[in-house]
């Protein structure tokens, strides 16, 4: 029995629903934290977060509380990794889950339909929520999508090649009404991280990107 065949035994829609109520129970605890402890995050961390623990459950969770907190009692490259991956992964997911299923679940595009279109909406969002902090700042349009470009392409490609990769892979040919096409969509997402996180480590290390604030000088 392949990977994919035992996948798609594994996935029921019970499970599905455990898995969304968990993410969404999640997501509640970290407004709660953000709330009455981390008021002082600037709200495009937040939605980072937010987005983040929505994504990958528990695992987005735990990177917030390990590295995205003002309570952490030090920085360190480990944890600026983290925010780095994080930031980068809010962007993407917003533009994979879009991506994947206007391609493969509305448009019923082939394989290479899927991916491409997943790709560059997820390359798009992953860019756009670079750019808009910069802006904001004061950075002018071609500048600011200049370093966008620079410093975050490599950690988006890393985390869609093995998201959107998997994804296909584990939904096979199932369809928006089947639970293992959303099943594949939640596992690829937090795969995508894992793939990403070590990508931006060794950005930093480069000094290709500078990663996000330390929060608990906030």
């Amino acid at each position: 029995m392949s990977l994919q065949q035992a996948f798609h035994e594994l996935v029921t829609l019970e499970l599905v629903l455990a898995w969304f109520a968990v993410s969404l129970v999640s997501v509640g605890i970290l407004w709660i934290d953000l709330r009455r402890n981390n008021e002082a995050l600037p709200s495009m961390m937040k939605l980072v977060w937010t987005l983040t623990v929505l994504y990958s459950a528990v695992l987005g969770l735990a990177v917030y509380w390990y590295s995205g907190r003002t309570q952490i009692p030090e920085d360190s490259f480990w944890r600026r990794g983290m925010r780095s991956t994080a930031h980068c992964y809010s962007g993407c997911g917003v533009g994979e889950v879009l991506g994947i299923t206007l391609a493969a679940g509305i448009l019923l595009l082939s394989t290479l339909g899927v991916a491409a279109t997943t790709f560059a909406f997820a390359y798009t969002f992953g860019l756009a929520f670079t750019v808009g902090p910069l802006l904001q700042e004061g950075v002018g349009l071609r500048e600011a999508l200049s370093d966008a470009v620079y410093s975050e392409s490599g950690s988006i490609v890393a985390m869609e090649t093995v998201a959107i990769g998997s994804d296909i892979y584990l939904a096979g040919e199932a369809t928006m009404g089947e639970p293992v096409f959303w099943a594949s969509l939640a596992v690829s997402l937090s795969l995508g991280f894992l793939a990403a996180y070590p990508i931006n480590l060794g950005l930093l290390r480069l000094g290709v990107k500078e990663g996000m604030g330390d929060p608990s000088e906030m």
